[in-house]
């Protein structure tokens, strides 16, 4: 004896197939949206660490200068 599936069934399978392929479909896109936006999150963490050194390398070798003698008012 065959089984019989009704119209009713075939639809309904191929909706539930449907679904589940848009569900893993959606999976896959959001994984991928969230690993654009934690390597992008790093890579401007990364880059404000880099600001951060830069201006402070900067305070560090503007505190290092010695006065011009030129500009010296000790010698005037």
């Amino acid at each position: 004896m065959r089984d019989h599936l009704s119209k009713a069934e075939i639809r309904k399978d191929a909706v539930q197939d449907a679904v589940q392929a848009a569900a893993t479909t959606v999976g896959q896109l959001t994984s991928i949206v969230t690993g654009a936006v934690r390597d992008a999150a790093g890579a401007l963490g990364g880059f404000a660490t880099e600001i951060f050194e830069i201006r402070d390398a900067a305070r560090r070798a503007a505190g290092d200068q010695v006065p011009d003698a030129a500009a010296s008012p000790e010698l005037d």
